[in-house]
């Protein structure tokens, strides 16, 4: 290790978020750990994102590091980043959340501390008044080391966002985000892992993730489609992998991704011809996977029934389901 300060590239992809930016920026420019560098992506914004982006590179010049391209998307917007980045460490803050103050600093720490590829921390949602309205441990019933050939399990257990992690560069020397398809963190993020020997977590929720008040106006579509698409492209790395025999944790990867956070996706779609549609793949999925009930039932995740673990109006929605009640969700969602 070299004896100068790890460098992080902390990389924001912006698209239409004037209201939110300047609290996400400020939240990097003020954090502990000083060796970052902020790269933006304007991803071809149509408000007024651009002229505060301008505003801080003029303010911030050795800080920050502005590109703009035309919409391109999520993905390609972080791999924009990716391709500028030159420090050690890579990290994903989205535009219209913010992070604590000593987050890069505590898992840059890790990192060092543990060699490993990968470090995580937990996530709580936000609200417009800065109130957490929800937690969401990672993985609580892990060590802070976690080496995974002896605690795979994290494989299944683990909700693959993008922006609560800090990744080792070289992760990303042949892998991108795959450009046009949505859930792409789902695609990718599994994928990195299994290039991974060590990962380090802390159970602080150093990310803020916020709750947009328009967000529930969202359209949930066939897009949601990308998600099965995702786990097809997890399974091919996964056979390539050293973890390929690890056969259990790849059921659970395709239970918890593929059948109960699809399933979380569909219960939104309201055009009853997508509805259906939809519905006959995730029988496709799990048919050619010989998924069978008893094993979606009896899905543990983080050591515990994970049906079990829900609240109520989500255990009912996924009985209901998978006692082949369609047309009563639909009345009642």
């Amino acid at each position: 290790m070299s004896s100068f300060p790890a460098k992080i590239s902390a990389i924001v992809p912006v698209y239409n978020v004037e209201k939110y930016l300047a609290k996400c920026l400020n939240s990097l420019l003020n954090q502990t750990w000083q060796n970052l560098e902020i790269i933006i992506v304007d991803d071809g914004s149509t408000d007024r994102s651009a002229d505060i982006i301008d505003e801080y590179v003029i303010r911030f010049p050795d800080k920050i590091k502005a590109l703009q391209q035309k919409n391109g998307g999520l993905s390609d917007a972080r791999n924009a980043g990716i391709d500028a980045a030159t420090g050690d460490f890579i990290g994903f803050v989205d535009s219209d959340d913010f992070i604590s103050e000593t987050m890069f600093e505590e898992m840059i720490a890790l990192a060092e501390k543990h060699d490993a590829e990968m470090v995580i921390c937990n996530i709580q949602k936000v609200d417009e008044a800065g109130n957490v309205v929800q937690k969401l441990p990672q993985i609580p019933n892990m060590p802070e080391k976690i080496i995974l050939k002896n605690h795979f399990s994290v494989f299944s257990d683990l909700s693959y966002f993008a922006c609560n992690k800090l990744f080792r560069k070289e992760l990303f020397d042949k892998k991108r985000f795959r450009k046009g398809m949505h859930f792409e963190d789902i695609e990718l993020i599994p994928q990195l892992l299994l290039e991974c020997k060590t990962v380090a977590q802390t159970q602080n929720y150093h990310y803020q993730y916020f709750t947009r008040p328009d967000s529930i106006s969202k359209t949930h579509s066939e897009k949601g489609l990308d998600m099965l698409h995702a786990i097809e492209n997890v399974e091919s790395a996964f056979s390539k992998s050293v973890y390929s025999e690890r056969k259990k944790e790849l059921r659970d990867f395709q239970i918890l991704e593929g059948v109960y956070s699809f399933l979380a996706y569909l219960a939104f779609v309201k055009d009853e011809k997508i509805f259906k549609k939809m519905d006959a793949e995730l029988k496709n999925f799990v048919f050619e996977r010989n998924i069978n009930i008893k094993d979606i039932l009896l899905y543990r995740r983080f050591g515990k029934n994970y049906l079990l673990s829900l609240p109520l109006k989500k255990k009912i929605y996924y009985l209901l389901y998978f006692a082949e009640q369609k047309k009563l969700i639909r009345k009642i969602l």
